[in-house]
């Protein structure tokens, strides 16, 4: 890695969030692997996926998008962290991320009319529907609108309103029974979450619907519970939708007035992304460096909460993120599937930094 490719030595300095210290602010961003059992459980890919990315220097390893309950699945080889079986065979992954001096943090989904669909390399991928007739599931919106191809969803009642938030709840506490340091709530990329805050995806007409006041409604009752019912010396991350990237959509402005809600519940990171309300190709964050930095610093200065975005960042931009305090730290994503180690990669003496059964290969 070139001086100029490193990631400088304020990504190095850790980050302290309420009981929590991060060790540096490079961090793995949650990305799905669809390669769970049946029975949601992580497998030996998870095992090899994480741990790699611990021993290559990553701060923090965020746990791909883990279902809160069956039926808020996106595909039926999602993980789940909704049962206490679910929770001890996640004590492989953050025992051994934990071991490697990382934070372990799981991302927590409900899929909503974003779910039932195939695993991306089978089929129309993401855009395939699997009926309930060959073993999916009826899903649930905002509204009874459909995404793309997939099946309509039965529009939410109020029972189904308390289930999801009642779901986000259970499966927090079994993060923290299974070992995990931070918790994050998906609320972006056209899931249940951002289904409510979207005006494109929730047409309804009651308090649920309509105002940003009342789209908010759902998704700030998901964060009071996940809050209340982590332990309070432990943080919660809140990846948000800045925008939809569509008319009619969710605008930066409504973002940070969410986002000063976010912080007056007691979320303590906000992930900052974007879109995947609707199936567009206008809808799609634009293919540029550092796309979401701008909505980074505009979010973090409306709710003063830490920032850390996500998409399209280079190792020098971060480190000139964090120097100039515009983002407290940053979420890697494909950078890190294609090489695990990139965080050491400028630090090839370093015996502190490398495991010792790595030694011989150091300068």
């Amino acid at each position: 890695m070139s001086k100029q490719e490193s990631p400088g030595p304020e990504m190095r300095r850790p980050l302290r969030l309420r009981e929590v210290t991060v060790p540096n602010r490079i961090w793995m961003s949650p990305m799905a692997q669809y390669s769970a059992g049946a029975d949601g459980k992580p497998t030996d890919w998870h095992l090899v996926h994480y741990g790699a990315r611990a021993v290559g220097g990553a701060g923090l390893v965020m746990v791909e998008a883990t279902a809160v309950g069956p039926s808020q699945r996106t595909t039926s080889a999602d993980l789940g962290i909704w049962n206490e079986e679910q929770a001890a065979a996640h004590r492989r992954l953050t025992s051994f991320i934990a071991e490697r001096g990382a934070v372990p943090a799981i991302q927590l989904l409900a899929a909503g009319r974003k779910g039932s669909h195939q695993v991306p390399w089978e089929g129309e991928g993401q855009n395939g529907p699997v009926s309930v007739a060959d073993g999916g599931w009826q899903t649930i919106g905002p509204s009874a609108v459909p995404l793309g191809d997939l099946s309509v969803p039965r529009e939410a009642d109020r029972a189904d309103m308390d289930e999801v938030v009642e779901a986000f709840a259970q499966a927090v506490r079994m993060s923290h029974l299974a070992g995990y340091e931070a918790v994050e709530i998906h609320a972006a990329h056209g899931y249940i979450v951002h289904q409510f805050l979207s005006p494109l995806s929730n047409h309804r007409t009651d308090e649920y619907g309509g105002s940003l006041q009342n789209r908010m409604r759902l998704p700030l009752r998901v964060a009071r519970a996940v809050r209340e019912a982590f332990p309070a010396e432990k943080p919660v991350f809140f990846r948000v939708t800045a925008t939809d990237w569509a008319e009619g959509g969710i605008t930066p402005d409504e973002a940070a007035t969410f986002a000063k809600e976010l912080a007056a519940v007691g979320i303590d990171l906000l992930d900052i992304s974007s879109g995947g309300a609707v199936r567009s190709r206008e809808a799609r964050a634009p293919a540029r460096e550092g796309v979401h930095v701008g909505f980074a610093d505009a979010l973090k200065t409306a709710s003063g909460l830490a920032v850390a975005p996500v998409g399209q960042i280079g190792m020098r931009q971060a480190g000139e993120l964090v120097a100039d305090g515009r983002a407290d730290a940053v979420l890697m994503g494909r950078p890190l599937l294609r090489d695990p180690y990139l965080p050491l990669r400028d630090r090839p003496d370093d015996k502190a930094a490398w495991p010792r059964q790595y030694h011989r290969a150091l300068v």
